[in-house]
């Protein structure tokens, strides 16, 4: 069977990429937070026995890929696994699947990353859905500053945080501090009889709460750490975190999840409207500059013009 190049550009729209052999095509299966219960997980093995060469694979962003289909099974494989509520796509010039770490269940999750990266899902992956942007668009969130979902190498990278909440008046100056031997980054340090937080250098992974004998450290404000335009591949760049010149401690600001999703649809505006065809927004921040991205995402601007962002390029196709 021939297969035309613009039948390969549609079924690519859909989350249909061609293998080397030009024949056959591998699915991306879309999961919201990189999770599937196993009534999806057995209708995938189904999916991909009938109608593909039997084999299951996982990608870097915690999607399902399916290699091995031949053109004239592609509907009925997208048959089968809407059965269990699965879809194919995440390519393109769009917001792309959004990966989400372990924190959900994880010790040293400072937050519900799966819950989180669901909602922003559901907001921007599926809401965004049919919004073109100049280039894609990758957002990832984790749990805690380990980073294991590497959201500094994405466009949007959000990171939990625990931000000690130190009364300082409690401090006995104990000889063996088990705050500072909780510390993995060293920024606990006994001064003059007290323990002292250096706050340029915690990261607020929470692992020094609860650990003074004398409730010193009871509880962590959760919040979100926020990076822009890290990208990975041939062209890198680590993502740059907002910064709060309101702030007097840390070197980033700290979100709560409000903002960190108004940030975020923020940003996307931002690219649709300020970046050029091709670029990534890494290239667009550096255009534009840090601090003046920063202002405009700060200044709920964006939101504001929402309707008028998505909107304009009907105008443009009008005349108007």
């Amino acid at each position: 069977m021939s297969i035309s190049a613009d039948q390969r550009k549609q079924v690519k729209g859909q989350g249909f990429l061609s293998n080397k052999d030009n024949v056959h095509f591998s699915a991306r299966v879309v999961t919201g937070n990189g999770v599937l219960t196993a009534r999806q997980l057995k209708n995938l093995s189904e999916a991909a026995e009938k109608y593909a060469d039997g084999r299951i694979s996982f990608t870097s962003r915690m999607t399902v890929e399916v290699p091995g289909i031949p053109f004239e099974n592609i509907a009925a494989f997208q048959e089968h696994i809407a059965q269990e509520g699965m879809m194919t796509g995440g390519t393109g010039p769009k917001v792309r699947p959004v990966v989400a770490c372990k924190g959900t269940v994880c010790i040293y999750g400072n937050v519900d990353t799966q819950e989180l990266a669901a909602e922003i899902h559901r907001r921007f992956y599926e809401g965004y859905r049919q919004v073109i942007l100049p280039h894609k668009f990758k957002i990832s969130v984790g749990g805690c500053p380990n980073n294991c979902a590497k959201p500094e190498l994405n466009d949007i990278g959000i990171v939990g945080q625990r931000v000690p909440q130190y009364d300082r008046a409690l401090c006995k100056g104990c000889p063996k501090c088990p705050v500072i031997a909780a510390c993995p980054m060293n920024a606990c340090a006994m001064k003059e009889g007290i323990m002292e937080i250096v706050w340029e250098i915690c990261n607020n992974c929470g692992l020094c709460i609860g650990k003074c004998h004398l409730n010193a450290i009871p509880e962590g404000e959760i919040g979100y750490k926020i990076t822009l335009g890290g990208r990975w591949g041939k062209h890198t760049r680590i993502g740059s975190p907002i910064k709060d010149p309101a702030c007097r401690f840390q070197p980033y600001a700290i979100f709560n999840r409000e903002e960190a999703l108004n940030i975020v649809e923020g940003t996307i505006l931002l690219f649709k409207e300020k970046g050029l065809p091709g670029e990534r927004l890494s290239t667009t921040i550096e255009r534009l500059g840090i601090a003046v991205t920063e202002k405009m995402l700060i200044s709920g601007d964006l939101l504001e013009r929402k309707e008028e962002i998505l909107n304009a390029d009907q105008r443009a196709e009008s005349g108007a």
